[in-house]
């Protein structure tokens, strides 16, 4: 089995800072950042991530001389069609992709380009990293769930990426039904994300507010019932399950929308509520609330005075 140690991290916000320095801190990995332009300019002054300054190669995609053996792709979605263009020269035979990006179709997207037999999917969960500029804080290191859609039986892919991880020091988890696990951070994602992001709560609003879960159970309620309408097994306990998850991060801690909103960047609300919306108008199913908040939400981010 050919081992992973070449590494190349596509997105340098929270979670690909995360990811970035837990592989640039591990010995035996050689870990580079892929930017371009003005973007390749910032993060060649480095990161600070929990405090500790890191200076982490930049290379320009055209730039690469060999492939490596891991590309993560940690990107906001409105960047993906754009920045994981061109990235041929560091994608070779053996190379593996996985991306941590939030909504449904990012894997779909980059295995279109570079061929879904180089692609794990995977989801990132309970990481309260915070960026602000190049500075990255985290309380909470999250678990990180990868594989292929199904894992009865561990392919040599996976088992790469778990002796990668594993070296790393990187908490995951590979589920038996990936594609599940995916509609499961998504129903995070709706719910979480969209409450915070209009009602300017920190997790620990969600950890003590009644009124607040209320709101954000009810988004989910709505992903529940139209992944059901397509055969995706969620139900109330994924719900309850993501208490366990919440009830021990950062109360200072912000959603990746929230902390959007506040520094009146474009969100995600396209792959999150709109997403919801469509889905539910094509299945049948009423998706009032996640309608209600991506008005709300598109009106914030036209309007970012008023926040």
């Amino acid at each position: 089995m050919k081992k992973i140690r070449k590494i190349a991290i596509l997105g340098a916000g929270a979670m690909g800072a995360y990811f970035a320095g837990r592989f640039f801190d591990t010995t035996g990995f050689s870990t580079v950042l892929i930017a371009k332009g003005e973007r390749s300019d910032k993060l060649k002054k480095g990161l600070v991530i929990n405090g500790t300054s890191y200076a982490i190669p930049v290379i320009h995609p055209d730039e690469a001389i060999l492939p490596v053996d891991l590309i993560i792709v940690a990107l906001k979605h409105h960047h993906l069609e754009e920045a994981v263009q061109g990235l041929e020269k560091l994608v070779g035979a053996s190379t593996l992709i996985i991306s941590v990006m939030n909504g449904l179709e990012s894997e779909d997207y980059i295995g279109s380009i570079y061929g879904m037999d180089k692609m794990l999917y995977a989801i990132s969960v309970a990481i309260d990293a915070v960026r602000q500029d190049n500075r990255i804080t985290y309380t909470k290191p999250g678990k990180h769930y990868f594989g292929d859609a199904i894992n009865t039986r561990l392919s040599q892919r996976v088992l790469r990426v778990q002796e990668a991880f594993d070296k790393a020091g990187i908490v995951y988890e590979t589920p038996a039904d990936m594609i599940r696990m995916m509609w499961w951070k998504f129903m995070i994602n709706v719910g979480m994300n969209q409450a915070s992001a209009v009602m300017g709560a920190p997790y620990g609003v969600f950890q003590t507010s009644s009124e607040a879960q209320d709101l954000m159970e009810s988004l989910m309620n709505e992903v529940i019932a139209v992944a059901n309408a397509m055969d995706v097994d969620l139900t109330n306990r994924d719900i309850e399950d993501w208490y366990l998850f919440l009830k021990v991060l950062s109360p200072q801690g912000k959603t990746s929308m929230l902390q959007d909103i506040e520094a009146g960047r474009k969100t995600e609300v396209e792959i999150f509520g709109k997403k919801v919306v469509e889905l539910g108008m094509a299945k049948g199913v009423p998706t009032p609330v996640n309608q209600a908040l991506l008005q709300i939400i598109t009106v914030l981010e036209r309007y970012p005075i008023i926040n």
